[in-house]
């Protein structure tokens, strides 16, 4: 009876644990890979468009009617450098990076948005 149970492993059996394994690898690092961002920044200006993704390094000027807006995207973040409206408010809005956040200069006409996914914050978990 001893020898029923010590079966050999054959090469079908070897086959079938490096597929199980292989299966198992490529799951966890599906499931455990931070997500690429898909969040794009917006530009709009008076006469123009740009669309950009939030991780490229750009610095648009974005004319409006009392001359250009300086909009920088850099390390996932973009803002507002300078503009020639009187005020200043748009460039003291600082720093946007989540999707849903955006940056205006109304006396200029330009508007900065972040708009797409971007999966590094979780708002909420339902069951």
């Amino acid at each position: 009876m001893l020898s029923v149970m010590k079966k050999r492993i054959k090469i079908f059996d070897v086959i079938i644990i490096l597929f199980s394994a292989c299966l198992t690898l490529s799951s966890a690092y599906t499931a455990y890979v931070k997500p690429v961002s898909r969040a794009r920044v917006l530009i709009r200006g008076q006469d123009k468009e740009w669309t950009f993704p939030l991780e490229t390094s750009e610095t648009v000027a974005a004319g409006g009617p009392l001359g250009d807006t300086i909009v920088k995207i850099n390390k996932g973040r973009a803002w507002i450098e300078s503009s020639p409206c009187d005020n200043q408010t748009c460039i003291g809005m600082g720093h946007i990076s989540r999707q849903g956040q955006w940056a205006l200069c109304l006396p200029n006409k330009v508007m900065l948005i972040i708009e797409g996914t971007n999966d590094e914050h979780i708002d909420g978990i339902s069951w």
